[in-house]
Protein backbone atom coordinates (compact mmCIF):
# COMPACT_ATOMS: atom_id res chain seq x y z
CA UNK A 1 0.00 0.00 0.00
CA UNK A 2 1.04 3.58 -0.63
CA UNK A 3 0.20 6.49 1.66
CA UNK A 4 -0.77 9.61 -0.34
CA UNK A 5 -0.56 13.13 1.09
CA UNK A 6 -1.95 16.19 -0.71
CA UNK A 7 -1.69 19.82 0.38
CA UNK A 8 -3.17 22.95 -1.16
CA UNK A 9 -1.80 26.38 -0.20
CA UNK A 10 -3.00 29.78 -1.39
CA UNK A 11 -0.74 32.78 -0.76
CA UNK A 12 -2.74 35.81 0.30
CA UNK A 13 -0.40 38.28 -1.44
CA UNK A 14 2.30 38.16 -4.10
CA UNK A 15 4.76 39.77 -1.68
CA UNK A 16 5.04 36.39 0.06
CA UNK A 17 6.11 34.59 -3.11
CA UNK A 18 9.92 35.00 -2.73
CA UNK A 19 9.92 33.56 0.81
CA UNK A 20 7.51 30.82 -0.21
CA UNK A 21 9.73 29.88 -3.18
CA UNK A 22 12.79 29.65 -0.91
CA UNK A 23 10.95 27.35 1.52
CA UNK A 24 9.53 25.30 -1.38
CA UNK A 25 13.03 24.59 -2.72
CA UNK A 26 14.31 23.61 0.71
CA UNK A 27 11.37 21.33 1.47
CA UNK A 28 11.60 19.73 -1.98
CA UNK A 29 15.26 18.97 -1.34
CA UNK A 30 14.36 17.55 2.07
CA UNK A 31 11.55 15.32 0.77
CA UNK A 32 13.75 13.88 -2.00
CA UNK A 33 16.08 12.52 0.72
CA UNK A 34 13.34 11.50 3.19
CA UNK A 35 13.12 7.89 4.30
CA UNK A 36 9.92 6.36 2.95
CA UNK A 37 9.36 8.93 0.18
CA UNK A 38 8.45 7.26 -3.11
CA UNK A 39 7.53 10.04 -5.52
CA UNK A 40 5.63 13.30 -5.71
CA UNK A 41 4.39 16.16 -7.82
CA UNK A 42 3.89 19.91 -7.57
CA UNK A 43 1.07 21.83 -9.23
CA UNK A 44 1.13 25.59 -9.70
CA UNK A 45 -2.53 26.52 -9.81
CA UNK A 46 -4.34 29.83 -10.40
CA UNK A 47 -3.64 33.00 -8.41
CA UNK A 48 -0.70 31.97 -6.23
CA UNK A 49 -2.18 28.58 -5.29
CA UNK A 50 0.18 25.61 -4.98
CA UNK A 51 -0.59 21.90 -4.60
CA UNK A 52 1.79 19.16 -3.46
CA UNK A 53 1.12 15.43 -3.78
CA UNK A 54 3.53 12.91 -2.26
CA UNK A 55 3.54 9.12 -2.06
CA UNK A 56 5.06 7.35 0.97
CA UNK A 57 5.73 3.83 2.15
CA UNK A 58 3.66 4.62 5.25
CA UNK A 59 2.10 7.43 7.24
CA UNK A 60 4.87 7.39 9.87
CA UNK A 61 7.49 8.27 7.22
CA UNK A 62 5.39 11.22 6.03
CA UNK A 63 4.90 12.45 9.61
CA UNK A 64 8.67 12.30 10.30
CA UNK A 65 9.28 14.44 7.22
CA UNK A 66 6.58 16.97 8.16
CA UNK A 67 7.87 17.39 11.71
CA UNK A 68 11.53 17.87 10.85
CA UNK A 69 14.02 19.93 8.91
CA UNK A 70 13.04 22.45 6.27
CA UNK A 71 9.36 21.52 6.33
CA UNK A 72 9.03 22.23 10.04
CA UNK A 73 10.88 25.54 9.56
CA UNK A 74 8.46 26.60 6.79
CA UNK A 75 5.25 25.92 8.70
CA UNK A 76 5.18 29.09 10.90
CA UNK A 77 5.60 31.30 7.84
CA UNK A 78 2.85 29.52 5.91
CA UNK A 79 0.38 30.19 8.73
CA UNK A 80 1.01 33.92 8.17
CA UNK A 81 1.40 33.92 4.37
CA UNK A 82 -1.56 31.73 3.39
CA UNK A 83 -5.24 32.59 3.57
CA UNK A 84 -6.26 29.09 2.44
CA UNK A 85 -4.54 25.83 3.35
CA UNK A 86 -5.87 22.30 3.34
CA UNK A 87 -4.67 18.72 3.49
CA UNK A 88 -5.98 15.26 2.69
CA UNK A 89 -4.45 11.79 3.12
CA UNK A 90 -5.41 8.32 1.97
CA UNK A 91 -3.97 4.89 1.30
CA UNK A 92 -4.09 3.26 -2.13
CA UNK A 93 -2.93 0.01 -3.68
CA UNK A 94 0.64 -0.13 -5.03
CA UNK A 95 -0.44 -0.14 -8.66
CA UNK A 96 1.49 1.88 -11.19
CA UNK A 97 -0.91 4.26 -12.87
CA UNK A 98 -0.87 5.35 -16.51
CA UNK A 99 1.35 8.28 -15.56
CA UNK A 100 4.09 5.77 -14.72
CA UNK A 101 4.07 6.49 -10.99
CA UNK A 102 2.09 5.61 -7.88
CA UNK A 103 0.44 9.04 -7.94
CA UNK A 104 -3.22 9.43 -8.80
CA UNK A 105 -4.33 12.14 -11.26
CA UNK A 106 -4.74 15.68 -9.94
CA UNK A 107 -8.50 15.42 -10.61
CA UNK A 108 -8.64 12.63 -8.01
CA UNK A 109 -6.61 14.70 -5.55
CA UNK A 110 -9.01 17.63 -5.99
CA UNK A 111 -12.05 15.36 -5.55
CA UNK A 112 -10.60 13.83 -2.37
CA UNK A 113 -9.60 17.25 -1.01
CA UNK A 114 -13.17 18.50 -1.38
CA UNK A 115 -14.73 15.30 0.01
CA UNK A 116 -12.34 14.29 2.80
CA UNK A 117 -9.81 17.11 3.24
CA UNK A 118 -9.70 19.54 6.10
CA UNK A 119 -8.51 23.13 6.43
CA UNK A 120 -5.18 23.81 8.12
CA UNK A 121 -4.55 26.67 10.51
CA UNK A 122 -4.02 30.11 8.93
CA UNK A 123 -4.02 33.51 10.65
CA UNK A 124 -5.88 35.40 7.90
CA UNK A 125 -8.46 32.98 6.44
CA UNK A 126 -10.30 33.87 3.25
CA UNK A 127 -14.08 33.38 3.06
CA UNK A 128 -13.39 30.12 1.13
CA UNK A 129 -10.94 28.68 3.66
CA UNK A 130 -13.28 26.71 5.93
CA UNK A 131 -15.73 25.72 3.17
CA UNK A 132 -12.94 24.83 0.69
CA UNK A 133 -15.03 26.27 -2.13
CA UNK A 134 -12.12 27.02 -4.42
CA UNK A 135 -12.34 26.69 -8.21
CA UNK A 136 -11.09 23.50 -9.87
CA UNK A 137 -7.30 23.45 -10.19
CA UNK A 138 -5.49 24.25 -13.42
CA UNK A 139 -3.93 20.92 -14.32
CA UNK A 140 -1.39 22.00 -16.94
CA UNK A 141 1.39 23.29 -14.67
CA UNK A 142 2.47 20.17 -12.85
CA UNK A 143 5.95 18.80 -12.39
CA UNK A 144 7.42 15.70 -10.72
CA UNK A 145 9.33 15.39 -7.47
CA UNK A 146 11.62 12.39 -7.73
CA UNK A 147 13.37 10.67 -4.87
CA UNK A 148 17.11 11.24 -4.81
CA UNK A 149 19.20 8.38 -6.14
CA UNK A 150 20.37 6.02 -3.41
CA UNK A 151 23.63 7.22 -1.94
CA UNK A 152 23.44 10.69 -3.50
CA UNK A 153 23.32 13.84 -1.49
CA UNK A 154 22.54 17.35 -2.65
CA UNK A 155 24.92 20.00 -1.38
CA UNK A 156 23.74 21.92 1.65
CA UNK A 157 22.36 25.37 0.84
CA UNK A 158 22.53 28.08 3.45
Amino acid sequence: MTFISVTRLHLRAIRFLPGFAMHAIRTRNQVRQATGFKTGALLQDHDWTFWTMTAWTDEASMRRYVMGGAHRSAMPSLVRWCDEASVVHWTQADTVLTSGSNLPPWEDADRRMRADGHPSKVRHPSPRHLTMTYRPPRLTRSGPIRAAAAGSEEPARH
